[in-house]
């Protein structure tokens, strides 16, 4: 294990992967597909929170350069974070998950408020949390919502699903040359700028000693597998 003991896991998944091969939206089959992994490492024992971006729906960042006024769009960018977990709450549940919705904004008929105790309750009776609604303020990216959630519910360590196996020194989808590091610290992150979180995510993970472990979410039993070795993926600590 890289993460000695690691049993309670933050799960922090994109929004764009949710849409699949289409270029925005929700696509059942990656849904289904996310579900399905999430839940054979949920059988095995693991406490899973999770947090959705909301990027195959809306980014308020690109709203913001067409005119739109950035906290009405970042605001907008919340819901859609709801609006991917209760995708993902129903996937899970049509495989027998009991799993919970707790958001940041108050949307009563979708969701329970997110409230930290009440979150690490849910963890503790066996459910699958996923905190939507981001932060519950603009300004803020949803990485460091995953981050912020994951100190909040003392997970051990924050997963963040990818395309890759890990981080390179470049794009391995456009280089062959790219170098794959096995283990990071948070300062190399920062002085390389590799573009693993935003860097109030990163500042916020190094100030709390909460280790980074960057997998391809794409492959066969690949939390297992980043959590067994560096081979599948990066270790920032």
């Amino acid at each position: 294990m890289i993460i000695e003991s690691a049993n309670r896991l933050l799960l922090k998944i994109s929004g764009e992967m949710l849409s699949g091969a289409q270029d925005f939206g929700l696509d059942p089959s990656a849904l289904e597909k996310y579900a399905k992994k999430i839940k054979d490492v949920h059988d095995k024992g693991y406490q899973i929170g999770i947090v959705i971006g909301g990027g195959n729906i809306f980014r308020g960042m690109s709203v913001a350069a067409k005119g739109m006024d950035r906290v009405a769009g970042d605001y907008l960018g919340m819901m859609a974070t709801i609006m991917n977990s209760v995708a993902l709450q129903s996937s899970l549940e049509k495989l027998g998950a009991d799993t919970r919705v707790m958001s940041a904004i108050t949307i009563t008929q979708l969701a329970e408020p997110y409230i930290r105790r009440k979150a690490a309750r849910h963890l503790e009776k066996g459910r699958i949390v996923i905190m939507a609604g981001g932060t519950g303020n603009p300004y803020f990216t949803t990485d460091t919502a995953a981050v912020l959630r994951g100190i909040e519910i003392n997970a051990d360590v924050i997963m963040k699903g990818t395309k890759v196996d890990g981080v390179y020194d470049k794009d391995p989808m456009k280089f062959n040359d790219a170098i794959k590091y096995e283990k990071l610290s948070y300062k190399e992150v920062v002085e390389q700028e590799l573009k693993v979180m935003d860097l109030t995510a990163v500042t916020l993970c190094k100030e709390n000693n909460f280790p980074i472990l960057v997998f391809d979410l794409e492959k066969d039993n690949s939390i297992n597998k980043a959590l067994s070795s560096t081979k599948y993926s990066t270790i920032i600590s």
